[in-house]
Parts: structure tokens; C-alpha cells; sequence
């Protein structure tokens, strides 16, 4: 081989492998600056951020219905736990929206681990191809405001009918013993029974309606907590001497709140003459108050029939009563702790309770102490 030839050769070799070079640097510089492509995002953008301002209870699950996105008010409410959705009604609804892909809506009741179930108005949509969406809103609260207001307006027709047609109904028999004095004197004396039924349960209810919006009275003043008592005491005096109950009565000198005298004499005296109303004949009722920091403690205690724990948390609910027909018996309307309840709040206080049954109920109506200014008139 020529010297000529050898050059081509040289030359042609190392043209191909600076080619082969430059296409190497070449594919790594681009591999370097290219942006690797990211997967899709399961969950839309912007998708979240909606979510987030929902009032609704949302909960977003995968193609497996595992739970990629839940509210904390989801787990509250016991709708998921572990990442899964909990209720079974709630599952079959997401089946039955994977299956067709309409929207479903239904109310449920679910019993939550702990407290009181709760009533959820609940819509199961699909969100796209994988993911379906739950929304949930409790409805608790309103449900039990509708319960109280159709048992209000079912109890105000009932509690109103029943003294009515007893007054028509003494009235007719008055008409017809008009020969006999005694049948009248009878009839009379019971007519007026029913008359005071009416009148207590007409006033209360003007006194519920006075009283609904928790305002403080424009009539506030001084009121000393030793006369308070010994009123609410007096007002069921005949009561109590009839079943022989002894109402004992110990309160600490000089206490004074200040509020509406007339609202603190109703509400004390409602759970005293609920106290010796409920309690067997022969026993004993205790009222006490005491200071308690900056508050004034007047409780009343009974040992009679006493209340379960599901009953005390509706207690305060108008015309709720723990024994109806016993109520019924006794001419119980059913809205003295309601007032009771409206009272504390409308004075800046609260009422506790506590009671077993068998063992009794004490009731605490907690108001703040009021430091006397000895300029001021004390009624």
C-alpha cells in the first residue's frame, strides 16, 4: 500500500470516528437538557383547592376505593376510618356510581364511635374516569331543631286541647247537677283546677317566647339569694306539706346576683317544685346556695325517681318530659326547664345537672356573683 493511500485511509477513519464522537455528545447533551415527563396527577388541578372551601364533609377515592383525600370532619363523623369508607350504605352508593356513572344522593343516620348518631345528607358523584367524590353534610342540628319544633307544635295543641275539653266537659255537668249543690260545689272546684292548668301553661309559654332569644332583661337588678330561695321554696310549701317532704333550705350570707328578679324567681322556683313533684312522698329536697370563686351555686336536690343518661340530653327541650303520663298526672306542662334553661342564659349563667335513676337529681343554677355597691338599692 502506497504512502498516499494510507493517508486516505487514516483520514477516512478518523473523519467517521470524530462523527462518531460528535453524535455521541451530541445524544448526551440532549439527554441532559431534556425534561423528564412527569405522570399525570391522579387528583385534577385545582381539584384540592376547591375541595378545601366545600362546607361539605369530601372524601376523594381512587379506582380502588381507597381514600386519597378525607376532611377531618369525615373521620368525625364516622364515614372513614383506616382509609376506607366506613358505612356500608355509603360503599354501595360508590358502586353503584361506578357502575353507571349517575350522581347518587341519599340521607342516612350514622352511629358515630362515640355520642349521638348523626343525620348527613350524603352525594356520591364521579369526579373523573378513576376517581369518585363523596360530600356529606351533617344535618344534625337542624334535624333536631325539626324534631323540637314538630313536637312542640304537636305538645301546644295536645297540652291546650286536653284543659279545654276538660273545661267543656265540667261546664256540661254543671249545667246538669244544677239541682244538686254538691255535684256543682264538686264540678266547680275541679273547673277551676283545669282553669289554673290553662293559665300556668299559657303563661309559660308567653314566658318561653320572653324569654327564647337569651337577651338580658331591661328590669335587671340587685337581688339577694336568701330571699330568692325562701320564695321558691314558699311557692310549693302546700305541695310539700301534702306529701309531707321536707324542703331544707341552707344559704350562705350575703349573696347577691344581679338579673331579672321575676325570670330568677321563676327558674328557681320550677326546679324546687319539679323537685318535690317527682319525689316520694316522706322524703326530703334540699336547696342550697354557695359561692363557688365568682359564681353563685343555688342547687336543688331530690332523691326521687331520678333520670337516665339518654333522657338528660333533651331534659331542656320544651314539653320534653321524662315520665309523660306521671307529668300528665301531676299537671306538668313540660316547659319549666326550659325556662330554667333560657332564664340562666338570658342572667349570664348556665344549670347543670346530675341524676341517677333511683338515686335523685340536683339541678345548679350557676350565676355570677354581684359585688354590692352600697349606694345601691337592693329589692
Amino acid at each position: 500500500m502506497d504512502i498516499d493511500a494510507a493517508y486516505l485511509i487514516a483520514g477516512a477513519v478518523g473523519a467517521a470516528v470524530g462523527a462518531t464522537v460528535t453524535f455521541v455528545w451530541l445524544f448526551s447533551e440532549r439527554r441532559q437538557n431534556a425534561v423528564p415527563e412527569e405522570p399525570a396527577p391522579l387528583v385534577p388541578p385545582g381539584a384540592q383547592a376547591v375541595l378545601s372551601v366545600l362546607s361539605s364533609t369530601t372524601v376523594l377515592l381512587d379506582s380502588s376505593d381507597t381514600v386519597l383525600e378525607a376532611s377531618a370532619q369525615a373521620v368525625a363523623l364516622g364515614i372513614v376510618r383506616d382509609r376506607r369508607i366506613e358505612p356500608d350504605e355509603i360503599r354501595a352508593m360508590v358502586q353503584q356510581v361506578r357502575r353507571d356513572g349517575q350522581v347518587r344522593e341519599s340521607n342516612l343516620t350514622l352511629q358515630r364511635r362515640r355520642g349521638l348518631p348523626a343525620h348527613v345528607s350524603v352525594r356520591v358523584a364521579p369526579l373523573t374516569s378513576r376517581l369518585v367524590i363523596v360530600l356529606a353534610l351533617d344535618r344534625t342540628d337542624q334535624q333536631r331543631v325539626e324534631n323540637i319544633r314538630r313536637d312542640f307544635v304537636a305538645n301546644v295543641s295536645h297540652e291546650l286541647k286536653t284543659p279545654v275539653g276538660a273545661l267543656n266537659l265540667l261546664a256540661e255537668a254543671v249545667a246538669e247537677a244544677k239541682d244538686d249543690p254538691e255535684s256543682v260545689v264538686r264540678f266547680a272546684s275541679r273547673m277551676q283546677t283545669e282553669s289554673e292548668r290553662l293559665t300556668r301553661l299559657v303563661q309559660q309559654i308567653i314566658d318561653l317566647s320572653r324569654l327564647q332569644n337569651d337577651v338580658a332583661s331591661d328590669d335587671a337588678t340587685t337581688v339577694k339569694v336568701d330571699e330568692l330561695v325562701a320564695e321558691a321554696c314558699e311557692h310549693s310549701a302546700t305541695e310539700s306539706e301534702r306529701k309531707r317532704i321536707e324542703i331544707s333550705r341552707t344559704v350562705e350570707p350575703d349573696l347577691l346576683v344581679h338579673g331579672d328578679r321575676a325570670q330568677l324567681h321563676a327558674a328557681v322556683s320550677n326546679l324546687v317544685e319539679n323537685a318535690v313533684t317527682y319525689s316520694p312522698e316522706g322524703s326530703r329536697v334540699v336547696v342550697t346556695a354557695a359561692l363557688a370563686g365568682d359564681d353563685v351555686r343555688i342547687s336543688v336536690a331530690d332523691n326521687g325517681i331520678g333520670i337516665a343518661g339518654p333522657e338528660l340530653e333533651r331534659i331542656f327541650e320544651r314539653f320534653y318530659r321524662v315520665d309523660p303520663a306521671r307529668a300528665r298526672a301531676t299537671g306538668g306542662t313540660g316547659l319549666g326547664l326550659s325556662i330554667v334553661k333560657h332564664v340562666a342564659a338570658s342572667n349570664g349563667g348556665t344549670v347543670d345537672v346530675w341524676s341517677e335513676p333511683g338515686a335523685g337529681s340536683t339541678f345548679t343554677l350557676v350565676l355570677p356573683r354581684f359585688q354590692h355597691d352600697l349606694d345601691e338599692e337592693i329589692l
